[in-house]
C-alpha cells in the first residue's frame, strides 16, 4: 500500500475519494442525505473558512481505498488538527484506516499540533475505530430535520404574533451571499457568539472579524451553493442582534441546510431565535419554493435551540454525531487494531 498527497483539484482522484465518502455514508449514515459532489469537492478544497488542509489518499494495487483531510487551523486553535478518515466498507479491518491515522497524526506533529480531532457516528466502525485508537469522547451532536409542509399555516401566524410582540423594536433583513459589505463586521460578532454553545474545552475560541466571513462567502460560491442569510437588526441602534442561516444545492434542491442560528448576547431575551427561523420559511417558501425539508444538527446540551426546533415540529433524524480527540503523538504509535 502507498499513501500519496493529491490535489482536491485533481478531479478524477476526488471522485475517487467522493466515491468512498458515499459508500461510507450508505451503510453509516442511510437515514440523511449526502454531501453533494461539488459541496464535497469545496470542502476538500477550503474547509469551512478557509483554514489550510491536506488531502492524502491511500492505494494499493486495487485501486484507491481510502483517503484522509487534515485540517491545520491557522488562526486560532493552532494546537489542533481537524481530521476525517475514510476506508472503503468492504476493505475495512485491513490496516488501511490504521496507516492513515498514524500518516495524519505524524503530519500533524510535524505543525505543531498537539491533538487530533474528528467526529464519529454512533454504532458505526468509525466510533469502534476512535475508541480503538484510545480517543476521548467529547460533545454528542443531534441531527433533526423538519418538513416545511407540515406545520400548520394558523401555527405559523400563531407563533409569529408572539415573536413579534416579544421582539418588537427589531426589523428584519435578509440576503443571498455574499454578505453585503456594510454587515461583514456584525456578522463577524455574532459568529464570535457560538462559543457561548456547548463545546469541547480543548477548542478555544474562533477569531472571526470580516475577512473569515468572506471566506465563509468564497467556500458557498466554491460549493455552488445558495447561502440565505435572514437577520435581526436593532432600530434603535442599527446593529444587527442576531441571524439565521440557510444553505441550498442545486444538487440536493429538495433540502435545505441549516449552517447557523445566533443571537448576541444583548440581543437575547427577545424571542429573535424564533422569529429569525420563521422568517426564513417565509423566505424559503418564496425563493426556494422546492425546499420541503431542512436540517439541522444541535449538541444534545442546547436545549434552547432544542426546543425552538421542536416548537417548529423538528425531529431526529439519523444516528448521534460525537466528537473525538486523540494526542497526535499517541496516535502516531498506535498498533494495528481491528477496525480500520
Amino acid at each position: 500500500m502507498r499513501i500519496e498527497r493529491f490535489r482536491a483539484e485533481d478531479e478524477p482522484r476526488a471522485e475517487a475519494c467522493y466515491e468512498i465518502f458515499l459508500a461510507t455514508r450508505a451503510v453509516d449514515d442511510p437515514d440523511v442525505p449526502p454531501m453533494s459532489r461539488r459541496v464535497f469537492g469545496g470542502l476538500l478544497k477550503t474547509g469551512w473558512v478557509g483554514d489550510p488542509r491536506e488531502t492524502w489518499l491511500l492505494a494499493d494495487d486495487g485501486g484507491i481505498q481510502g483517503w484522509y483531510v487534515l485540517e491545520l487551523p491557522a488562526r486560532d486553535n493552532r494546537h489542533l488538527g481537524g481530521l476525517d478518515i475514510a476506508v472503503r466498507p468492504e476493505r475495512q479491518r485491513r490496516g488501511f484506516g490504521t496507516a492513515l491515522l498514524r500518516h495524519a497524526a505524524t503530519r500533524a506533529v510535524a505543525d505543531g499540533r498537539r491533538l487530533l480531532t474528528g467526529y464519529a457516528l454512533a454504532g458505526t466502525a468509525g466510533e469502534a475505530f476512535a475508541r480503538a485508537a484510545g480517543a476521548t469522547g467529547g460533545q454528542t451532536e443531534i441531527r433533526r430535520a423538519m418538513d416545511t409542509d407540515t406545520i400548520p399555516a394558523e401555527r405559523i401566524r400563531s407563533l409569529l404574533a408572539v415573536t413579534e410582540r416579544a421582539s418588537a423594536g427589531y426589523s428584519l433583513v435578509s440576503w443571498t451571499a455574499p454578505t453585503p459589505e456594510e454587515y461583514l463586521d456584525q456578522v463577524a460578532a455574532i459568529n464570535r457568539t457560538l462559543y457561548d454553545a456547548p463545546h469541547d474545552p480543548s477548542m478555544e475560541e474562533p477569531v472571526w472579524d470580516a475577512a473569515r466571513v468572506i471566506a465563509a462567502d468564497r467556500r458557498t460560491r466554491l460549493q455552488g451553493v445558495r447561502a440565505h442569510t435572514v437577520a435581526a437588526r436593532h432600530d434603535t441602534t442599527g446593529e444587527l442582534g442576531g441571524l439565521t442561516l440557510v444553505e441550498v444545492s442545486p444538487e440536493r434542491p429538495e433540502w435545505g441546510f441549516q449552517a447557523l442560528t445566533a443571537v448576541s448576547r444583548a440581543h437575547r431575551g427577545h424571542r429573535l431565535g424564533l422569529r429569525l427561523k420563521l422568517a426564513m420559511l417565509e423566505l424559503l417558501a418564496s425563493q426556494e419554493p422546492q425546499v420541503t425539508r431542512i436540517l439541522t444538527s444541535n449538541t444534545e446540551t442546547n436545549e434552547h435551540m432544542i426546543s425552538i426546533n421542536e416548537t417548529l415540529g423538528y425531529y431526529v433524524l439519523g444516528k448521534p454525531a460525537r466528537s473525538w480527540e486523540l494526542p497526535a503523538t499517541r496516535a502516531e504509535g498506535v498498533e494495528g487494531f481491528p477496525q480500520s
